[in-house]
């Protein structure tokens, strides 16, 4: 389905109009969007000094802060803007529970940490890995990282992550064995799960310490009634051009709870839950990427749409991953060049 913007910035499907977030869920595209991403009058306008931002918080009786890394014309900030922080119930609770404060990937602003550094915008999403826009950190009343939220969640997974730091279970339990325990999820055979062309059906032998691959290696973790895994199927990974980039990679499919044998790229013979496990995957559908040699380069554990998923495909095949800080510094690159 094909989405248009009126002169007036309403989004037209079939000239009917529709919501940010109907069109979101529909196949929206998710290339550079044009128009000004608005923040929340909510959020905190902050000096940037984090000690005194969590000072703040802490005496208005919320459990912390969280800061969150944007940058222009991102179309999951706009996502998070438009469909999450417009509802009600999630507005109420995020604000009852934390201050927020706006960060730019590619700002020059300095921020003073908790233990009294300074550090720029730029460089502290670099140390904070955020591969992609937008993401969240979510600090304790003590300064600590109670949950990294690295690109768009949808409201439902959103507001799960919400009650997991704020009930305080992230002290206690990953994420992963929260979701778990709250909502046990249903399992599968190998012939349930999404079909795709290109993943091989063969045993799980990952292994590639005696010799490199040549090939990199991308494993999708799933799970059964998972409407996200099946929108990845059948939007970014039924594309052409997304099919012809993924001959360059060796794909396998994981039913993350399930107790197929696997071998992994560091040659550990394992279940698939216990592999996840160990990974940190919680979120449905994730991709993770290794090398040639089986180290992890990037993972995809938010949703992702087709431009993103072409892009990051790109950055690997042309290993970008080796001469860039980010999947972003190498995106902004290749987007200069051309």
């Amino acid at each position: 389905m094909a989405f248009f913007q009126s002169a007036t910035g309403t989004l037209l499907a079939n000239d009917e109009e529709v919501s940010f977030e109907e069109a979101f869920e529909l196949g929206f595209n998710d290339a550079p969007v044009e128009r000004e991403i608005i923040h929340p009058e909510w959020f905190k306008d902050s000096f940037l000094d984090l000690r005194e931002d969590l000072d703040d918080a802490v005496q208005e009786g919320k459990k912390g802060i969280a800061l969150y890394f944007g940058q222009e014309h991102c179309a999951y900030c706009k996502a998070l803007m438009e469909i999450n922080f417009t509802k009600p119930d999630i507005v109420k609770y995020f604000r009852e529970h934390y201050d927020i404060i706006s960060l730019d990937i590619w700002g020059s602003r300095t921020i003073t940490l908790f233990d009294g550094s300074e550090i720029s915008e730029r460089d502290l999403a670099i140390q904070q890995n955020t591969n992609f826009t937008p993401s969240l950190i979510f600090f304790d009343e003590t300064g600590k990282i109670a949950f990294k939220m690295r690109g768009y969640y949808k409201p439902y997974q959103f507001q799960a992550v919400m009650k997991y730091i704020v009930e305080d279970f992230y002290k206690t339990e990953s994420f992963r064995d929260y979701l778990e325990r709250a909502d046990p999820p249903p399992r599968f055979t190998e012939e349930e799960m999404n079909e795709h062309e290109q993943i091989y059906k063969g045993p799980i032998v990952l292994d590639r310490r005696a010799a490199a691959s040549n090939k990199p290696l991308a494993v999708i973790f799933e799970q059964q009634q998972c409407h996200a895994c099946d929108q990845l199927h059948s939007e970014p990974l039924n594309n052409d051009e997304t099919k012809q980039l993924l001959k360059g990679f060796e794909l396998r499919q994981l039913d993350a709870w399930s107790d197929t044998p696997v071998i992994t790229p560091n040659g550990n013979k394992i279940t698939a839950t216990e592999w996840a496990r160990q990974l940190g995957i919680h979120y449905m559908p994730t991709t993770v990427f290794f090398n040639e040699q089986g180290n992890e380069i990037i993972r995809i554990d938010s949703v992702v749409k087709l431009y993103r998923m072409r892009s990051i495909l790109s950055f690997i095949l042309t290993d970008g991953y080796k001469n860039f800080d980010t999947f972003q510094h190498w995106r902004r690159y290749i987007s200069i060049e051309r």
